[in-house]
C-alpha cells in the first residue's frame, strides 16, 4: 500500500488543466479519495450527485463554497458535508486553494 499524507493522496491525475489539478486514489473498494489543487481566481464548474454524498477537507487556501447557489467562505480547516444531490461549487481566491474530498461510488463530474 502506497503511502498517502493530506498534501498527496496518491492515486493518479484524472485531470489537469488551467482551472485545477485533480487526483484520485481509488484504493478503496467503496469510496475514492480525490484531491484538487483550484488554481487563483478559478472556479470549478459545479455539479452534483444523485444517491451520492461527499465531504470537503479544505487544506489550504481561501475561497467559497456554494451549496445550492448559497455562498460560505472556507479556510483552511474547514469541513464540508455535502448531503445527496445538492449542488456544489467552489471558487479560490488569490492564493489559491487546495482541498481533499471523499465520496462513495465513481467519480459522477
Amino acid at each position: 500500500m502506497e503511502l498517502i499524507t493530506i498534501n498527496n493522496v496518491g492515486g493518479t491525475v484524472v485531470k489537469d488543466n488551467d482551472v485545477y489539478t485533480l487526483k484520485d486514489n481509488k484504493t478503496l473498494k467503496n469510496l475514492v479519495l480525490s484531491s484538487t489543487e483550484l488554481k487563483p481566481n478559478k472556479s470549478t464548474r459545479g455539479h452534483n450527485h444523485v444517491g451520492q454524498e461527499e465531504v470537503y477537507f479544505f487544506i489550504r487556501g481561501t475561497g467559497i463554497m456554494y451549496l445550492n447557489d448559497v455562498p460560505r467562505t472556507v479556510q483552511a480547516g474547514d469541513i464540508v458535508l455535502i448531503e445527496d444531490g445538492v449542488h456544489h461549487r467552489v471558487e479560490s481566491q488569490a492564493e489559491g486553494l487546495y482541498f481533499v474530498c471523499v465520496f462513495d461510488g465513481e467519480r459522477k463530474h
